[in-house]
């Protein structure tokens, strides 16, 4: 059998050092390779005082590489000593602590307010819902069936559950979604400035370039028109400790505790276009069955 000792194990390690710190162990742990010992024959073997030898098998026992059992002898009972550990392993790392992950998928008809200007529209997997540049279309009930959401100026906001927060602290926020810019058609030309706002802080903004066509989406039903937009790109927004990221960049040093996810009664995100923006040219959110990627809004935390 074998020994495992991890660099958090202190009092493990130390015990250990301890017992191969001397010549005299080692040679103890050569003998009874070769079979059980009683204490006076490992004093014997080494030529040394039997209290002295009980002093160094108590040291192995403590670092547990043997292990003594009591035998009846001719004047009682003597200790015999057994080989416990045949190889120690060291792991020289930290334990990485249990991490609890979990992953929040939301539809993107799924918003629960909204400011919008036109083009806007949205579309199940079937048909248009109600009427296309209409903003008060999107009071539609059937606007959680939607699977691509179109505006051209604005914001829609999403509220994702936090009830797993308040049982642990995040250690890292993922947020993803499949975006791209918004005009009437397509156009390869026409950059928008797409924001986040996680609980009403904004998360960074990615400035598409295009609202993409030219080929099909990978998943767009067969009805969908080729001269719509058809895909989008996978925009990944992180949050950790250390500050917040787009696609691996930092956007700023504001860390996880800023956004003060477990304080309110859920966490709000926004996705939308600042008023401010250089770059006014709309979003289209894909859901899981429009675009390239085969997934609706999704958050994972990391507890």
């Amino acid at each position: 059998m074998g020994k495992r000792i991890n660099l958090e194990e202190e009092k493990e390690l130390m015990a250990l050092g301890k017992a191969l710190s001397s010549e005299i162990r080692l040679k103890i742990l050569g003998l009874l390779q070769e079979g059980p010992l009683c204490v006076n024959e490992i004093a014997e073997f080494l030529n040394i005082p039997a209290s002295s030898a009980a002093l160094h098998v108590r040291v192995l026992e403590e670092a547990e590489l043997i292990r003594t059992e009591l035998k009846p002898g001719i004047r009682g009972y003597m200790k015999l000593c057994i080989r416990q550990e045949t190889s120690v392993v060291l792991d020289l790392q930290k334990k990485s602590k249990e991490q609890r992950e979990e992953v929040i998928s939301m539809p993107v008809g799924n918003y629960v307010d909204y400011k919008i200007t036109p083009t806007c529209g949205m579309v199940n997997e079937e048909e248009y819902i109600d009427g296309e540049d209409e903003p008060r279309c999107f009071y539609d009930p059937r606007r959680t069936t939607a699977k691509l959401v179109w505006f051209s100026s604005g914001y829609l906001e999403y509220r994702f559950p936090n009830a797993g927060m308040q049982k642990e602290p995040v250690k890292s926020l993922d947020f993803s979604a499949e975006l791209c810019s918004e005009t009437a058609d397509y156009n390869l030309d026409c950059p928008s400035d797409i924001t986040l706002w996680i609980n009403g802080i904004e998360a960074g903004t990615w400035t598409c370039p295009s609202d993409f066509g030219g080929r099909r989406g990978k998943l767009n039903p067969d009805w969908w028109e080729d001269k719509n937009s058809q895909y989008g790109n996978l925009k990944n927004w992180h949050i950790d400790e250390t500050g917040t990221y787009l696609d691996g960049l930092q956007v700023s040093g504001r860390g996880i505790e800023a956004y003060a996810l477990a304080e309110g009664p859920y966490v709000s995100v926004r996705i939308g276009i600042k008023e401010d923006a250089e770059h006014v040219g709309g979003v289209n959110i894909f859901g899981n069955c429009f675009g390239d990627y085969p997934q609706d809004l999704v958050m994972r935390l990391k507890y």
